[in-house]
């Protein structure tokens, strides 16, 4: 099952940190400057569902993705990137959840139905997928860990599931982005407002993330071992 293209996965990762900062700090612009900031209990509901864009952009996306590439773009020895690994991932998967829950709990203050949308169906399902991609990491990798073998068996797999995952998070965070902005333009904001154009870019560099994010899986690693994703 190896497959890639033959560049280093190092250039694509120095884009991957440009591409994070980038997209954190637009998300941010957003919903505090433009959306009137973040809170977890609040008059105006609307600032409880600012928290959710931010972590679930930030977490999963942002973070999974250097999660992803860590084992590319780290120096180190392979058990040190497989707790880094582990580690950015589980922040990653808890953001995620709270993020999720700032979306139930606005539309339950708010009087809002829950679960309406493919935006929100997918949410759940990337989130659930996500958590148990994380479980059998953890048994399997980490503690207590599988056989030589069954490690060699599943690696492949794991690993492309892994990215299935992580693409459908980076293609629902753009829905989410596209859903929220209709929102927004149905209740009157401009079309080509300085507003809409940060939310349409941000959305644009998250697409980008996930594809530098994708080609440095692809990309030869700095040193080849035996739990890198040249497996796939």
């Amino acid at each position: 099952m190896k497959t890639g293209i033959g560049a280093k996965a190092l250039p694509f990762t120095f884009v991957i940190h440009v591409l994070g900062v980038a997209g954190a700090a637009m998300v941010l612009v957003w919903c505090i400057h433009y959306r009137g900031g973040l809170a977890w209990e609040a008059k105006n509901k609307a600032l409880i569902f600012n928290i959710h864009p931010v972590l679930m952009l930030i977490g999963l996306v942002i973070i999974g993705g250097e999660a992803i590439t860590s084992y590319k773009s780290l120096p180190l020895k392979r058990e040190e990137k497989k707790v880094i690994h582990l580690v950015l991932h589980a922040v990653a998967l808890i953001l995620g959840s709270i993020g999720i829950y700032t979306a139930f709990k606005f539309h339950n203050e708010s009087s809002i139905a829950n679960l309406y949308s493919l935006h929100s169906w997918l949410g759940i399902g990337i989130i659930s997928l996500y958590g148990v991609q994380w479980i059998f990491g953890f048994i399997t990798f980490f503690y207590p860990g599988g056989s030589s073998g069954f490690k060699r068996a599943s690696l492949p797999w794991h690993a492309l599931f892994g990215l299935f995952v992580y693409i459908l998070a980076v293609g629902n965070a753009a829905i989410g982005l596209l859903e929220k902005l209709t929102f927004l333009e149905n209740s009157g904001l401009a079309k080509y407002g300085p507003e809409a154009l940060l939310v349409n870019f941000t959305a644009l560099v998250t697409i980008l993330y996930g594809t530098f994010v994708i080609l440095s899986v692809l990309g030869q690693p700095q040193v080849e071992d035996d739990h890198s994703y040249t497996s796939i």
